[in-house]
C-alpha cells in the first residue's frame, strides 16, 4: 500500500479552478483546489481543468523547454560548455544510463502527471461534465485533453522506446494508462508495445480533429490552445515518425494547398510568415505558429530550464550560455548562405557562435515552440519523396517555399538532385536549419535510424546500441512491478 500511495502522490491529478481574468489562459493561476465531487459542477470549473492541463504540459520538464532542449542536444548542432548534469550534460554525451538521473526521472514523471490530469478530466466529463456543458462543448474540451495526452505519450516514445521502424512497432513502448487515478489505485501495468501506444496517440488526435473548433476566439488562442488544424498538423508529425508516408500526405493535404503559396484553406488560415524572424521577435502568435507554450510576464518556465537561458550567452540576453553552436554542425553548411535571414539568429560572443532565436532577457519567457506550419510543409515534402521514390516536383516546391522566404537567391530545381535520396536529404537538411533550437533534430535522427552523432569527446551511438534510448524511470520500476527496464 505504501508504494501505491507514493505513486499517487507523484502522479495523481490536482483538480484546479483557475482565474477567469482576461489573461486567464496565458497565465493560469489556481485560486483554490476543489473536490472531485464538485469539480464538474460548472462550465468555469470544467474549463479551468482544461487550462490546468495546458499549464502542466508547459512545465519546464515538458514542452515548456526541456523536451525541446533534450532533442536538440542529442543531435550534432550544439556544444556543451558547462558539463552540468542538471542542465543536460548527460543527455548531450549520451550517458543518461542511470534510471535515477534527473533527466530520466523528471520527464517521465511530468509526462505521466499530464496524462493523469487528462485521464481524470476525461473520466469526470463522462460521469458528470458532459451533462453540465452539453455534448458539443464537452467534445471541444475532450478534444483538447486528448490532444495533450497524445503529445505526452509521443514525447515518452521518442526518449524511452525503440523507434517504430525497429520491429514495426512491436518493441516495448510505455505503460498505456487511460484511466484517471485520484486514489490509491494499483498501478501495476506492463508496457504496451510501441505500436499500441502510437495507435492510441492517433486515436486521440483523430478524436481531437473531429471535435475541436475550426478556430478559436483570437490569434493568441489559435496558437496556445488546440483547434482542428492543430490535431491534423500533429498527425503529420506522428505519422512521419511511423514512416507512414502515404498517410502523412493524406493528412497534410487537408491543410496545405496544392500549389504555392501554400496555405490552409479551412480552419485557421495557416501560412508561412513573410519574415522568419517575426515569430521570434515581434509577433509570437502568427498563423504560422500552430502550437506554442506561452509565458506571462510574471512567469518563467522553471529555474535553469528556459530556452533563452540555455542557448543565450550572458552578453546577449543574460543567459547562461549552456550550449554554444558547434562549428561542425549545421552552421558550417556552405549552402546556408550568410544572407539567409535565419543566419541573423547565429551570433558570435567571445569567439563562440550562439543561437539567439530566444531573446527575451532575464526571465527568458519566450514562448516555447511546439509546432509551426513550416514543419507541416516539410513533412509533406519528405513524405512525397519517400513514398514515390522520385524527385517529386511538389516536394521541391514545398522545399523552395521554406527556403525562399529566408533566402530568395536559392531556388532548387530537379537538376539539383541526382535522385530521390538526394532530395530527401536536402529536405532533412532544411529541417536542421529551419528548426534549429526548436527540438526536432533528435527525433529526426531516431525516426530515420541514423546514429546519434559524434561530438567533441563523445563517440557516435549506433541505432542498435542500448544508449540509443533512455532507461525507464526508476520511480516507475519501483512502484510498478510489471514494468521492465530497457
Amino acid at each position: 500500500m505504501k508504494k501505491k500511495l507514493l505513486y499517487v502522490i507523484m502522479a495523481a491529478a490536482v483538480v484546479q479552478l483557475t482565474s477567469c481574468a482576461k489573461d486567464k489562459f496565458i497565465n493560469p493561476v489556481p485560486t483554490n483546489a476543489i473536490s472531485d465531487l464538485t469539480a464538474f459542477d460548472s462550465k468555469d470549473r470544467i474549463e479551468g481543468q482544461v487550462r490546468a492541463i495546458y499549464a502542466s504540459i508547459k512545465n519546464a520538464g515538458m514542452y515548456g523547454g526541456r523536451y525541446q532542449i533534450f532533442n536538440d542536444i542529442r543531435g550534432e548542432e550544439f556544444m556543451n560548455d558547462r558539463t552540468n548534469v542538471v542542465t543536460g550534460f548527460d543527455v548531450w554525451n549520451y550517458t543518461p544510463a542511470n534510471s535515477s538521473t534527473n533527466s530520466v526521472l523528471n520527464h517521465w514523471s511530468r509526462a505521466y502527471y499530464v496524462i493523469n490530469l487528462a485521464n481524470v478530466f476525461i473520466d469526470g466529463m463522462a460521469a458528470k461534465g458532459t451533462n453540465v456543458v452539453g455534448a458539443t462543448l464537452s467534445n471541444n474540451f475532450l478534444g483538447e485533453a486528448r490532444l495533450l495526452r497524445a503529445l505526452s505519450y509521443y514525447s515518452l516514445l521518442q526518449l524511452y522506446a525503440r523507434p517504430f521502424w525497429d520491429g514495426n512497432g512491436s518493441k516495448p513502448g510505455v505503460p498505456l494508462r487511460l484511466k484517471g487515478n485520484t486514489g490509491s489505485d494499483n498501478y501495476a501495468l506492463a508496457r504496451a508495445t510501441v505500436g499500441e501506444v502510437y495507435t492510441q496517440i492517433l486515436a486521440d488526435l483523430t478524436f481531437a480533429e473531429q471535435n475541436l473548433p475550426l478556430t478559436n476566439a483570437n490569434a493568441t488562442l489559435n496558437t496556445t490552445r488546440a483547434h482542428r488544424n492543430t490535431a491534423i498538423a500533429l498527425k503529420t508529425r506522428v505519422l512521419l515518425s511511423m514512416r507512414r508516408y502515404a498517410d502523412v500526405i493524406t493528412e497534410a493535404n487537408k491543410i496545405v494547398s496544392a500549389t504555392a503559396p501554400f496555405t490552409a484553406s479551412t480552419g485557421v488560415a495557416h501560412a508561412l510568415q513573410a519574415d522568419y524572424r517575426t515569430m521570434f521577435t515581434t509577433n509570437y502568435f502568427t498563423t504560422e505558429s500552430i502550437l506554442s507554450m506561452p509565458f506571462a510576464s510574471n512567469e518563467q518556465p522553471g529555474t535553469q530550464n528556459q530556452l533563452g537561458y540555455y542557448y543565450g550567452p550572458s552578453a546577449f540576453n543574460g543567459g547562461n550560455g549552456e550550449y554554444s553552436l558547434l562549428s561542425t554542425g549545421i552552421i558550417s553548411d556552405a549552402g546556408w548562405l550568410p544572407t539567409d535571414r535565419r543566419r541573423s539568429f547565429v551570433q558570435v560572443f567571445s569567439g563562440k557562435s550562439y543561437l539567439t532565436k530566444y531573446s527575451v532577457p532575464s526571465t527568458f519567457i519566450d514562448p516555447a515552440p511546439v509546432m509551426r506550419y513550416a514543419e507541416v510543409l516539410l513533412n509533406l515534402a519528405e513524405a512525397r519523396v519517400r513514398s514515390t521514390n522520385t524527385v517529386d516536383a511538389q516536394a521541391i516546391a514545398l522545399l523552395n517555399a521554406v527556403r525562399g522566404r529566408s533566402d530568395a537567391t536559392t531556388v532548387f530545381t530537379a537538376l539539383n538532385f541526382a535522385n530521390a535520396d538526394a532530395l530527401a536529404n536536402a529536405i532533412v537538411n532544411e529541417r536542421r536549419i529551419e528548426f534549429l533550437g526548436e527540438g526536432l533534430r533528435g527525433t529526426d535522427l531516431t525516426r530515420l535510424g541514423l546514429p546519434l552523432p559524434a561530438k567533441p569527446g563523445v563517440a557516435a551511438i549506433p541505432a542498435t546500441a542500448q544508449q540509443y534510448i533512455w532507461p525507464i524511470s526508476s520511480s516507475e520500476l519501483l512502484l510498478n512491478p510489471l514494468c521492465v527496464d530497457n
